[in-house]
This record gives structure tokens, sequence and C-alpha cells, in this order.
């Protein structure tokens, strides 16, 4: 059994086959894919997906390249949102300084409100980091009370950096640009210890080789775990049984 733990299935690029691509994943191992927001739009996306053999886990936030789209964010939304049982985790919220720099300083106050209600509501926080690592670690420092949990999405971190992280009470999401040579992950990821890793596509976003350039698709976990067993010299059923069980872990899941 494998798990997604980062897919934006309910997206428009998903549309035009979802059945054949839920099924794919079904067919991949996959029983369980968590669907983090980019914006309040997402919600009502997500209540679309359907499957009889995969289970949907919703999470509540505002991405941050959709901050300024979002200004001012609706924090008693997200906090009553949050608190529900339908939903598992804050996020995905973040930094993301790839686009633009101009809203640095709203990124950093949206970041800090969804610490804020993670902590509250006591579930997991899903971050996005681009080109913005020295700052995301800090600010987590920062708020972190010894309450927070949650996972660096898509880690391509130093090994310092991912030790940090680790150190700080987070996770680390390992998705396609683990399998992508000369990228360097692989080297990191062999010093982290499995116990704190979980399997992401971030679809349809950041596809694995051999499919790089394509539209990514949940099925695709399979070729990352593949990637981690070998990285880790395990077999793919050890890699599958303790991520899905991390993914459980962190995000409540019985």
């Amino acid at each position: 059994m494998l798990t997604d733990t980062h897919c934006h299935l309910y997206l428009d690029q998903f549309e035009p086959d979802i059945s054949e691509v839920m099924d794919r994943a079904y067919d991949a191992g996959i029983e369980h894919i968590f669907l983090p927001a980019i914006e309040w739009e997402s919600l009502k996306q997500m209540q679309l997906l359907t499957h009889p053999h995969i289970s949907f886990y919703k999470m509540a936030g505002i991405h941050p390249c959709s901050v300024e789209d979002h200004l001012p964010i609706d924090a008693q939304r997200l906090l009553e949102l949050c608190s529900s049982d339908d939903f598992v985790a804050v996020g995905e919220t973040g930094l993301d300084y790839y686009w633009s720099k101009e809203f640095n300083k709203e990124q950093k106050e949206s970041l800090r409100l969804h610490c804020r209600i993670a902590k509250e509501t006591g579930k997991p926080i899903v971050l996005h980091n681009r080109e913005s690592t020295t700052d995301l670690l800090d600010l987590i420092e920062e708020e972190q009370d010894g309450s927070m949990k949650g996972v660096w999405h898509c880690f391509t971190g130093s090994v310092e950096e991912g030790l940090r992280a680790l150190d700080m009470g987070l996770y680390l999401g390992v998705g396609g640009v683990s399998t992508f040579k000369n990228a360097g992950v692989d080297v990191v990821l062999k010093e982290m210890p499995i116990e704190r890793l979980l399997l992401e596509t971030d679809a349809p976003y950041l596809t694995p080789s051999p499919h790089r350039g394509k539209r990514n698709e949940p099925s695709y976990i399979a070729i990352i775990a593949e990637s981690l067993a070998s990285i880790k010299g395990i077999s793919v059923d050890e890699v599958a049984a303790i991520t899905t069980q991390n993914a459980f872990d962190l995000f409540g899941v019985k």
C-alpha cells in the first residue's frame, strides 16, 4: 500500500481523464491521497473526487503564491475549517520567492497565521518552500513552541537544512525531484531517517523521471518509492509500509 501525501488531483489538468487517473493510481497500489489546498476554490473542487478504493484527505490553506489575491486572509474561516474533522492538515502554506519578492512580508504574515492555526487545532502544517529556505526555517523555529508538527513538502535542502527541519519536528516530503539526475537530493536523503520521510507527487507538477516534462499523476508514487528504496538499500515494500505509517502518524489517520 502506497500513499501520496501531496497531490492536487482536483485541478483542471486532470478533468479530461480523472477516472482513468484514479484507476491507474489504485492499480499502482495507492489507496490514500492527501489533497493540499491552494486557495478557497480548492475546497469546492476537492468535494468532487470520489473513488471506491481510494481514500481522500483534505487540507485547508492559502498557498504563498495565492496570498496576493486573498488579502486580507479570512483567519476565522481558515480556523473553522481546520478545526473540522473534515480536514486533516493546515496548508499548503509557506514561502515562495521564485516568481516575485514583492509580497514577501504578506507571505510571512500568512505563514505565521497558518502556524497559529496549526498549533491551536493540533493539525499538522504543510510547508511550501521555493528559494526561501533560510527565511522559512527561521520563521518555523520562531513559531515552534513544541506543539507544532508538519512536513517540508518537496524537500530539496542540504543535509544541514534537513537535520534542522527534523530537529524542529518536521517530516520531509520526497517527490519527483529525488529521481532527477544531478539534483543531489538522493545524496541528502541517504542521511535522512526514513522514519521521517513521506512520499508525494505534487501532481500535476514535478513529474519524476523518466516522465519528466509530462503531467504528473499519483500513480507515479510507485516510481518515487522505487527510487527511495534504491537510495536506502531496502525493498519497495518496506518503503511503502514505513512511509504510509509515517503519513498516518503525522496526519492522524487510523
